[in-house]
C-alpha cells in the first residue's frame, strides 16, 4: 500500500510532534526560593484564600540579584501606585505585606504613578497565581518611546511572551513558551531594558532575549493600554506581588 499522505493530514501530525516537544521540554519550578511546598486552592479546597496568601507572605524572599535596587512598592501602602480603572475590576488589597489582585472581569490591575525611565532600567519582583487560569502578571512597561507588555500564564494559565512584536502578541511571536506555574508558589520576576535590547528571567532562567533594533515594539490592542506607561495587571486571576523594585541597567555587569 503506496498511498500519499495528504498534505493536511502531514502537516497536522507534524503540529502535534511539535507539541508533544514542547511539552516535554516544558520549564518547571527552580529551588531559588528557599521555599515550603506551596498551598493551592484547587488541590487543598478546604483551604481559604486568607491562609494561602498567609503562608505565601510567610515565605522568605530569594536575595537580591546585585547591587543599586530601589523599592518601588513598600508592603505597607500603595503610596505611588493607583488602582487602574479597568472595566468590571476586581479589586486590589494589602495583605500581610503583599499587593493582592482579587480576581476581575476580566481585568484587575495598579499603576506606577512616579516617574519611570524609559529605557536603562531593571525590575524585580516576587509573583503568584492565587486563583483562575489566564495571565497572573501583565507587566507593561515603557520601551523607549513605545511601551511592552510582559505576559507570564496566559492563555490557559502557561503561556509565557512578549505583546507585542512586529504587531504579533505573546502567542504568536519568538518570546512564546510555556511553563508550568503553580498556584500559591512565589516567582521571581526581572526584565531589562537597554536601547536595543529586552531580556527577562523568570527565577534563574532566562524566558526573553530580544534585540529590538529594527523591530515594532507596542501593545496588544484593547484595555492593556490603561496600563501604561508603567503597571501590573492579571486577567481573570487572583494574584499576589512582593518587594518590586528598580535599578540602573548601567550598574548591572553583562550576564555571561
Amino acid at each position: 500500500m503506496n498511498q500519499k499522505i495528504p498534505a493536511a493530514i502531514a502537516t497536522a501530525a507534524m503540529g502535534v510532534l511539535l507539541l508533544s516537544g514542547c511539552e516535554s521540554a516544558r520549564y518547571r519550578a527552580s529551588n531559588v526560593f528557599p521555599r515550603s511546598e506551596p498551598l493551592t486552592l484547587k488541590k487543598n479546597p478546604e483551604v481559604t484564600e486568607a491562609a494561602l496568601l498567609a503562608h505565601a507572605a510567610a515565605q522568605p524572599s530569594a536575595p537580591a540579584e546585585g547591587e543599586g535596587w530601589r523599592p518601588l512598592f513598600d508592603g505597607k501602602s500603595l503610596e505611588g501606585w493607583a488602582i487602574t480603572k479597568f472595566d468590571e475590576g476586581g479589586g486590589v488589597e494589602l495583605k500581610n505585606g503583599l499587593l493582592v489582585f482579587n480576581k476581575g472581569e476580566p481585568f484587575v490591575g495598579v499603576n506606577y504613578t512616579n516617574e519611570i525611565p524609559k529605557v536603562n532600567y531593571e525590575i524585580a519582583f516576587d509573583a503568584m497565581r492565587v486563583s483562575g487560569s489566564d495571565f497572573f502578571c501583565g507587566l507593561t512597561f515603557p520601551v523607549s518611546d513605545s511601551f511592552c507588555s510582559l505576559i507570564i500564564g496566559g492563555w490557559g494559565g502557561s503561556l509565557v511572551g512578549l505583546s507585542n512584536l512586529d504587531s504579533m502578541d505573546a502567542s504568536e511571536n519568538e518570546t512564546t513558551q510555556f511553563i508550568d506555574f503553580e498556584d500559591g508558589r512565589w516567582y521571581r520576576i526581572r526584565l531589562r531594558v537597554t536601547p536595543k535590547k529586552i531580556e527577562a528571567w523568570i527565577e534563574q532562567k532566562k524566558v526573553v532575549d530580544i534585540v529590538t533594533t529594527g523591530r515594532k515594539v507596542s501593545l496588544r490592542f484593547g484595555e492593556i493600554e490603561m496600563s501604561k506607561p508603567f503597571g501590573i495587571a492579571s486577567w481573570s486571576t487572583g494574584a499576589a506581588f512582593r518587594g518590586i523594585r528598580i535599578r540602573d541597567a548601567e550598574v548591572v555587569k553583562p550576564e555571561k
